[in-house]
């Protein structure tokens, strides 16, 4: 008896996915629920588990292949090995296995002095709303090509002119995948010149983009070949920077009050939460507070509105060990106390080091906070996470001379942990007054809370 693996649907609008690695390869026993392949989607990067107990028969689909979701992948039989065939059909004999997800939120060792954890740069979801799938979630088809194309495929066509008619499908029944797209997207970007200039300016339609000039190759350099999670992160950060009105606010702030609660339950926070007890939980907290009274930054925008969310999802920026970046989001975030949000903050980073995310997990962010300060980062803007409009970044804490007042009057000096926020926000959305008014409560906020009896 044999078992069909096929491609899952990661997700309500997802309808296709690549293959990233095969962990077994012709011929291997594999368990129930053990981890038989890796596979990239526009969502969310995951590790499947087999359904079912056997020996891997058949592998139909290679690594880096991209197919629709149902589409089948392998066959498992519940009989003994099969010998290896010499047909090219099997994974690769000894696959690299993916590097570990590294988020530097809450990491093991114990942290620096710094607020930051994880990398600075969010990587967001599409800026556009893709067209809504038909109700089993199938792509739908392009009225003048005849196509069935999916929501991700449909928005590369129309972000980059591209007629479907004239694209060569390598999917299922010629159907046109996002691999497709992207392969005439980098042809035409090598051989199309860069456009005239022109005396009129249409301002309805976005310029195209300017082919990069050829690179100059000298023996020793080395290509590398963009991944999936890298292609998803530039082309989410490029449309980002297309759509919003990027706009920067910076506060300096004392963390002094923070280090009172902080230092002295480092020890046994540890001990009780198997994780260390950095800034970020309490900057966190600061934010979610902040947001009740500035609420049309926990928002996103639409072609011609704006959201404002009742509740705070909030999205923690993890580096995925110098790869790429993922957003994984803290649901319902404004009714956790700070212990709570730094449990739920370390299980999200840890489920993104062991690509155990779905694509719930990444989904309905209102607002994002980016953490590069672990580096001892001094300013950092960070792009938006699309399409909220507004994602602080929190840089390095280091002892700095600070003016403290004094009993009988007057102004003394000492020495405090002082750190950056950097607030990037949507100018299209609100206002620079808006913004800087934010950021000076958030600051009011982590310089005056007592943090000891938040920590309890």
């Amino acid at each position: 008896m044999s078992t069909d693996i096929t491609m899952p649907q990661l997700g309500e609008t997802v309808t296709e996915g690549t293959i990233v690695r095969w962990a077994k390869k012709v011929g291997d026993t594999v368990a129930e629920d053990e981890v038989l392949f890796e596979v990239s989607t526009d969502k969310v990067d995951s590790e499947v588990p087999s359904p079912a107990s056997g020996v891997v028969a058949e592998i139909l689909v290679q690594e880096g292949q991209t197919v629709d979701v149902g589409a089948r992948l392998a066959v498992i039989d519940d009989g003994p090995p099969a010998a290896p065939s010499d047909s090219g059909d099997e994974a690769t004999a000894d696959p690299v296995a993916a590097p570990a997800l590294e988020a530097e939120v809450a990491p093991p060792e114990p942290e620096p002095e710094s607020v930051a954890t994880a990398r600075p740069v969010a990587a967001p979801p599409p800026a556009v709303a893709p067209p809504a799938p038909s109700a089993d979630g199938a792509a739908t088809r392009d009225g003048a090509s005849g196509k069935a194309l999916s929501p991700v495929v449909r928005r590369l066509v129309a972000e980059h002119g591209l007629d479907p008619a004239t694209i060569t499908g390598s999917g299922n029944g010629g159907r046109v995948t996002r691999a497709d797209v992207l392969a005439v997207i980098d042809t035409r970007g090598r051989s199309r010149p860069a456009p005239a200039p022109s005396r009129a300016t249409d301002t309805a339609s976005p310029p195209s983009a300017v082919p990069a000039p050829p690179v100059a190759r000298a023996q020793g350099d080395q290509t590398i070949a963009l991944s999936n999670i890298r292609r998803r992160t530039a082309e989410h950060m490029r449309r980002s920077i297309d759509t919003s009105a990027h706009t920067l606010v910076v506060v300096e702030v004392d963390y002094e009050k923070v280090d009172q609660a902080r230092l002295p339950a480092r020890g046994a926070f540890r001990a009780e939460e198997g994780f260390g007890l950095s800034y970020l939980p309490f900057v966190a907290r600061a934010v979610i507070d902040t947001l009740t009274e500035f609420p049309r930054l926990n928002a996103s925008m639409t072609e011609d509105s704006l959201v404002v969310h009742r509740a705070v999802n909030l999205g923690i920026a993890v580096d995925l060990n110098f790869e790429g970046l993922i957003v994984p989001v803290v649901s319902d975030a404004d009714g956790m106390r700070l212990r709570a949000l730094a449990r739920s903050i370390a299980d999200v980073a840890a489920r993104a080091r062991a690509k155990k995310l779905g694509a719930d997990d990444i989904s309905g962010g209102t607002f994002t906070i980016t953490n590069p300060g672990g580096y001892g980062t001094l300013l950092t803007f960070p792009i938006i996470n699309q399409p909220q409009v507004a994602i602080i970044s929190t840089d390095g804490v280091k002892p700095k001379p600070v003016a403290v007042a004094l009993a009988g009057g007057g102004y003394g000096i000492a020495v405090h942990p002082v750190g950056n926020l950097a607030l990037a926000f949507d100018h299209r959305a609100n206002d620079g007054a808006y913004a800087s008014a934010f950021v000076a409560r958030l600051k009011e906020t982590i310089e005056t809370r007592d943090w000891v009896q938040e920590l309890a």
